[in-house]
């Protein structure tokens, strides 16, 4: 049924598509007998997972960008994901790239994005969590805020952004995500050299510390790093505290795209790619990274996720968690519960 639904919504503009059905989703998630079918289709009950010191219902999240503004929460609840990464989230809300910025290629399962950190601002989106746990305050989803830089934030001030961020959301989230690794952004990428990165955690965990209740602090990396940069992070999570890894983000490359024309790519042009071209590769940077930590830092794994099996490759190259994007897109409301039950 699911595939028919999609067969007609790929008719259709891409964001404008996803904002309609999310918003369907959350009006129908607010009336009882609605609410109950959905949590009757599409949740199941596992044992929790404990990492990060923070109860994780399920091993399964959704990734940063789905749900920038933490408008959505209430659905994705319902759908039973076991965590929700909000944002990315700025300092001051922004408009993100010149539209069309949001590209699917149904051929090879995959999606290219340059939204560029589209939101609403840190104060807008603090209030809206806030507001979500007023409303639902026996949920048990957690939420992470995923944080970065304004396009405009000089790379050498960019630290600021991101404590900016870090203090409006701390009241709000349970763990932080630290964003560097988005090819959207001009430059943003160049923070995850070895030393810029040093001196974002070093600053936000020096603020972390003072807080009776520290939250983990992650940082999220793209799939595109050298060994040795790869190596340069791990080298890292020993010098500062870093709690945790998302490998990864999207991708620049565009080798793995076999079933779509090139014209098509050609004419897309910039942006990151995620789905199944990504799977590979992100695996693979789990796995590098799981062992040059010696499995001493926990990551979620992330990129091309569809199914149980999926999951399962990236909880066997060493992540704990694992988190959807493009695979919601594609597979549906019902990718929670098929992952959980496969695993």
């Amino acid at each position: 049924m699911y595939a028919m639904l999609l067969k007609i919504l790929f008719r259709f503009d891409a964001e404008k598509v996803h904002y309609f059905s999310m918003n369907m989703l959350n009006m129908l998630c607010r009336f009882s007998p609605t609410q109950f079918l959905i949590k009757l289709f599409f949740q199941t009950s596992v044992p929790p997972v404990h990492v990060f010191g923070l109860k994780f219902r399920n091993s399964v999240g959704l990734a940063a960008g789905f749900d920038k503004n933490a408008a959505y929460l209430h659905a994705l609840d319902t759908l039973g994901f076991g965590f929700v990464e909000i944002g990315t989230v700025t300092p001051i809300a922004q408009e993100g790239n010149e539209k069309p910025r949001l590209f699917r290629l149904p051929k090879d399962k995959a999606i290219i994005n340059r939204m560029g950190f589209n939101n609403d601002g840190m104060t807008a989106i603090a209030a809206h969590i806030k507001d979500w746990r007023q409303k639902h305050p026996h949920s048990t989803m957690l939420i992470g805020g995923n944080i970065g830089k304004n396009k405009y934030t000089p790379n050498e001030e960019a630290w600021q952004d991101y404590v900016q961020c870090f203090t409006a959301l701390f009241a709000v989230v349970d763990y932080f995500v630290v964003n560097v690794s988005s090819p959207n952004t001009p430059g943003l990428r160049e923070l995850q050299e070895k030393d810029a990165l040093k001196n974002i955690f070093q600053t936000l965990q020096e603020m972390n510390q003072k807080h009776p209740n520290p939250k983990p602090i992650l940082l999220k990396i793209a799939p595109d790093l050298t060994e040795d940069q790869l190596n340069d992070i791990a080298a890292l999570t020993s010098e500062v505290k870093i709690d945790g890894l998302v490998a990864t983000n999207t991708t620049i490359s565009r080798e793995d795209i076999h079933h779509t024309p090139i014209e098509k790519i050609n004419a897309i042009g910039m942006g990151g790619l995620s789905g199944k071209p990504v799977q590979e590769k992100a695996t693979a940077v789990i796995h590098y990274l799981h062992q040059a930590t010696q499995g001493k830092i926990p990551i979620i794994g992330s990129g091309g996720i569809f199914t149980a099996a999926d999951a399962t490759a990236k909880f066997s190259a060493g992540a704990t968690l694992v988190q959807v994007w493009t695979g919601f897109i594609y597979k549906g409301p019902g990718i929670v519960k098929n992952i959980l039950k496969g695993i």
